[in-house]
């Protein structure tokens, strides 16, 4: 038999902690979810990179669902306001 040789893994980005997601915009979690999503179809990293990967993608769409729940009811303020359109603290 001959001796395995083991592939070194692929240069990969620093994985931010979940914490560090508050301090994230939408567009720039999407961003970050899509680059995970196409990682994770290309199945070239370890298993460990594969599952820390999903973990991060979980934790982003959760975040981005956030962002969005947000945003929807700062603009049903703006549609429901008695007076017309107006912004009222949703925050």
């Amino acid at each position: 038999m001959g001796e395995a040789r083991s592939q070194p893994a692929p240069a990969r980005r620093q994985t931010p902690p979940a914490e560090d997601l508050v301090a994230l915009s939408f567009e720039d979690a999407l961003a970050e979810l899509e680059e995970i999503v196409k990682s994770l179809e290309g199945g070239k990293g370890t298993l460990a990179q594969a599952i820390a990967d999903y973990e991060r993608g979980a934790s982003l769409r959760r975040h981005c669902e956030q962002k969005l729940a947000e945003a929807e009811a700062k603009v049903q303020a703006i549609v429901d306001g008695p007076a017309g359109p107006t912004l009222r603290d949703v925050e």
